[in-house]
C-alpha cells in the first residue's frame, strides 16, 4: 500500500522543525518565512476608486522558497496550511492558498495555540476551512494603514524633510509621548508639608512613625511651612495617645497569566527587556527549542493574546506541580478564572508554559540567556496564578495629640500564598510597611522626634516602553502584535529617544506630531483610532463589510487631505534645528553639529560644503582606564551590544563588558566598574588592588 504524501506550511523553520517531530513519516513540514504576498512598496497598490481593490504581489526575495513551495505542493496528496493562529496568520495562509492554487474552501487550514505532541494532534484532527472573516480584518487594517501612511508621508517629506513617515496606529503613539512632555513642562509644582512623629509604645522599645492627618478628626492639608509652625507649636507639650486601633486580615490575589500587552510590560519592568527583544525571545519559545534530553519542544502557548482563559488540562497540571512542591494549603478552594477586559479576542488561552510541570531550572542549560529569563518569568506568574491568595495581618492605629490626628499602620505576612514564588512588578515604587509593635486603645506613646519636611508635586512621568504599552492597550489603540513594532518605529524614526528607560519626543517627533496634529485631527485621535479597532474587530467577528468599513474612513480622509495638501503646498519648509556639540572641527575651528545618515548619527562640519570634515561620535563615561588612565569610551561590538573601551586604543587594549561609574575606589581612587548579573558587584580594576563591594538585589 502507498502511504499518502502530506505537506504542512508553517512560517518558521523553527517551528517547521518542531513539528515535523510530533508528525512523524509521511510528513513534509516546509516554511513559507513569513509572508509571501504583500502591497507593492513603491506605490500605494490599492484601487480606492474599485472597492478598494489590493493589488498584491510576490514579495521580492520569495521567489526562491515559492518555487519550492509550489513544486512541494504538486507532489503532495494534501496541503495543510499551518501558520499562526491570528489574522496575520489566517492572511499568510490564504496568500499561500491563492499562489499554490489551492481551495480555499477545502479544510485545509489547521492552527496550534501549543507546539506540543497533544496541541499538533489537536490541530491536526480539527482541519478547517480559511477563515475569511480573519483574513479580510487583516486586510482592512493593512490597506487602512497603506492608505495612511502612503497619503500622509510625502506630506511630512514637502514641509520638513524626506525619510520621514506617518502611520494610523504609530501617529497616536507618538502623540501619546508628546502629549505628556507637553503636560510635563506645563506642570506647576505646588509646594506640600508632612509631618511625621517617631513615637514608641509602652510595652515595645521599637519605634515607628505616625503620619500627621488632621485636626479633630478632620484631614488638614499644609501648604506652606507658617501652617506647619502653628501645627508645631500647638503641639509642644500635648501628650501622644494611642485614640483607636483597627485590626484585621487583608487578602492579596495574585495577576492573572500574561496577555501579550502584560508580559511585554513585566519584561521591561522586571527584565529590562525591549518589546522587540521579548516578542524575539516568545516566538523561539513557542516555536521550540530543542531541550535535552526531549528534543524540540515548544515551551509557551501562543504569544499574541489578550485572552486570560486557561484550559482546564493545564490548571490540574498546575495545581499537582503547586501541591506536589508547596503542599494543600497554597491551592484555593477552586481553580481561579480571570475575566478578561471588555473587548478581548477570546480564540487564545493567555500565555503560559506548555508543561507546567517543566520548571525553568530544568531546561535553563537548554536555553539562551533571554529565552531562560523570559520562560522563567512566564512559568512563575502562570503557576502563582493558580496558587492561594497571600493574607497579610494589617494593624491601623489613630493616635491624637491634643487638637491633632495622626495616624499609623503596618502588616505582617501571615500567609504568604502565591508570593513565596512571584510578585508583579510595579512602575512606582510603593512604600514599604511593618507591623507595628504591640499597641492598645489608650496607650500613651514616647515621642522621639517630630520632623516636618517640604515636598512639591511633582510632574506626570515620561512614558516607559512598559507605561506606553499599557496606554495603548487601555484606550483600544492598535492589538497584541503591534506595541513591539509601533515603539521600534518611532525610535527608529528618531521621533522620540530614550532617557535611559523613558521615552522623550524629539523635536522632530514634535514637529511632526504637530503638522499630522493641526491638518488630520482625527489621525491622532485616541477615540477615533480606537473606534476604528472595534470596526476592524466587527469585520473579524463577521458582522462588518470590511469594504464598508474603509469606505466610511476613506470619504472624509480624503476630504481633509485634499485641504491639507493646498494649505501645506506653499514651498515653505519646517527648518529643524541642528544640534551643536562641543566638539571643535579641527580644519576650520566651528563647533561640530549632529546628523543623521543611513548607519545612524555623526558629527559634521556645519560649514559644508565649504568643510566637509565628518567624525564618529564618542560618548565618554565618568570612568578613567585602570591602565593608562585614558577615558574609557562607550564602544558597540559588531552585532550592537555595548561595550567599554580606552580612548588609547590601540596603544592601550583595556577593554571590558562592565559599565564604569562615577564612584571611584576607596582603597586606591581608582574608577570602579560595576559588574551585572547574579553576583552583581562594583570592583576595582586596577592591578594590584583587588578591592570588590557586593551588590545585593542587583
Amino acid at each position: 500500500m502507498i502511504q499518502m504524501s502530506k505537506l504542512v506550511i508553517v512560517e518558521s523553520p523553527a517551528k517547521a522543525k518542531t513539528i515535523k517531530k510530533y508528525l512523524g513519516s509521511g510528513y513534509e513540514v516546509i516554511a513559507s518565512m513569513g509572508h509571501v504576498r504583500d502591497l507593492p512598496k513603491s506605490k500605494l497598490g490599492v484601487d480606492v476608486e474599485n472597492n478598494f481593490l489590493p493589488q498584491y504581489i510576490p514579495m521580492r526575495g520569495k521567489e526562491k522558497i515559492v518555487r519550492e513551495l509550489k513544486t512541494a505542493a504538486k507532489k503532495a496528496d494534501e496541503v495543510f496550511l499551518a501558520t499562526d493562529p491570528d489574522r496575520e496568520g489566517e492572511a499568510i495562509s490564504w496568500h499561500l492558498a491563492y499562489l499554490l492554487n489551492l481551495d480555499v474552501e477545502k479544510a485545509s487550514r489547521i492552527t496550534f495555540n501549543e507546539i506540543t505532541k497533544t496541541g499538533v494532534a489537536y490541530g491536526m484532527a480539527h482541519p478547517r476551512q480559511i477563515n475569511l472573516d480573519l483574513v479580510n480584518a487583516q486586510q482592512a487594517r493593512r490597506i487602512l494603514d497603506r492608505i495612511v501612511g502612503y497619503k500622509l508621508s510625502p506630506l511630512l517629506w514637502k514641509k520638513i524633510k524626506r525619510g520621514l513617515s506617518a502611520g494610523r496606529v504609530q501617529s497616536v503613539a507618538l502623540s501619546l509621548v508628546v502629549n505628556r512632555e507637553q503636560e510635563i513642562r506645563a506642570f506647576t509644582p505646588e509646594e506640600y508639608w508632612t509631618i511625621d512623629a517617631k513615637v514608641t509604645g509602652k510595652s515595645s522599645r521599637k519605634n515607628f512613625v505616625a503620619h500627621f492627618y488632621g485636626k479633630d478628626g478632620v484631614k488638614m492639608d499644609l501648604h506652606n511651612e507658617q501652617e506647619v509652625n502653628q501645627v508645631l507649636e500647638a503641639l509642644q507639650g500635648k501628650d501622644f495617645v494611642v485614640a483607636n486601633v483597627k485590626k484585621g486580615v487583608r487578602k492579596k490575589s495574585p495577576a492573572p497569566p500574561f496577555t501579550t500587552s502584560t508580559l511585554q510590560q513585566e519584561a521591561s519592568r522586571k527584565l529590562g527587556f525591549q518589546a522587540r527583544r521579548t516578542m524575539k525571545a516568545a516566538q523561539e519559545l513557542y516555536e521550540g527549542v530543542e531541550i535535552e534530553g526531549m528534543g524540540a519542544v515548544g515551551l509557551i502557548t501562543y504569544m499574541r493574546t489578550d485572552s486570560l482563559r486557561i484550559s482546564a488540562e493545564a490548571q490540574q497540571q498546575a495545581a499537582v506541580y503547586i501541591e506536589g512542591k508547596y503542599g494543600k494549603n497554597y491551592l484555593p478552594s477552586s481553580p481561579k478564572v480571570y475575566k478578561a477586559k471588555s473587548g478581548a479576542q477570546d480564540a487564545h488561552e493567555a500565555i503560559r508554559p506548555t508543561m507546567p510541570d517543566l520548571s525553568p531550572d530544568k531546561v535553563k542549560n537548554s536555553l539562551t540567556a533571554d529565552q531562560f529569563k523570559l520562560y522563567k518569568l512566564v512559568w512563575e506568574r502562570f503557576i502563582a496564578s493558580q496558587m492561594a491568595p497571600a493574607l497579610l495581618d494589617t494593624v491601623s492605629a489613630d493616635i491624637d495629640a491634643g487638637e491633632y490626628n495622626f495616624k499609623a499602620s503596618g502588616y505582617s505576612v501571615k500567609f504568604e500564598g502565591y508570593t513565596v514564588l512571584y510578585e508583579e512588578g510595579k512602575d512606582e515604587a510603593e512604600e514599604e510597611s511593618g507591623m507595628l509593635p504591640p499597641i492598645q486603645k489608650g496607650d500613651p506613646l514616647k515621642v522621639r522626634s517630630i520632623d516636618p519636611a517640604q515636598h512639591y508635586t511633582q510632574p506626570p512621568a515620561r512614558y516607559t516602553e512598559a507605561s506606553l504599552i499599557k496606554a495603548l492597550e487601555e484606550n483600544g489603540i492598535g492589538r497584541p502584535s503591534t506595541y513591539a513594532p509601533t515603539i521600534s518605529l518611532i525610535l527608529q524614526r528618531e521621533y522620540v529617544e530614550r532617557e535611559q528607560k523613558a521615552l522623550k519626543p524629539t523635536y522632530l517627533g514634535e514637529v511632526v506630531n504637530q503638522l499630522i496634529s493641526d491638518n488630520f485631527k482625527n489621525i491622532v485621535d485616541v477615540s477615533f483610532t480606537a473606534k476604528m479597532e472595534k470596526d476592524l474587530d466587527k469585520v473579524e467577528e463577521g458582522n462588518q463589510n470590511w469594504v464598508k468599513t474603509l469606505d466610511s474612513f476613506y470619504k472624509d480622509f480624503a476630504k481633509t487631505l485634499e485641504k491639507a495638501q493646498k494649505e501645506l503646498d506653499d514651498g515653505t519648509k519646517i527648518k529643524l534645528p541642528e544640534e551643536e556639540t562641543d566638539e571643535v572641527c579641527e580644519l576650520c575651528g566651528r563647533k561640530m553639529v549632529v546628523k543623521s545618515g543611513r548607519f545612524g548619527k555623526f558629527l559634521a562640519c556645519p560649514g559644508f560644503p565649504e568643510c566637509k570634515n565628518t567624525k564618529k561620535i564618542v560618548k565618554k563615561t565618568d570612568g578613567c582606564c585602570p591602565v593608562c588612565g585614558g577615558k574609557m569610551l562607550v564602544k558597540r561590538s559588531k552585532n550592537g551590544k555595548s561595550f567599554y573601551g580606552c580612548e588609547k586604543y590601540p596603544e592601550c587594549s583595556f577593554m571590558t563588558w562592565d559599565e564604569p561609574v562615577a564612584e571611584p575606589c576607596p582603597k586606591c581612587g581608582a574608577t570602579m566598574f560595576h559588574k551585572k548579573g547574579r553576583s552583581a558587584k562594583l570592583y576595582c580594576a586596577k592591578e594590584g588592588c583587588g578591592y570588590e563591594r557586593s551588590l545585593k538585589g542587583s
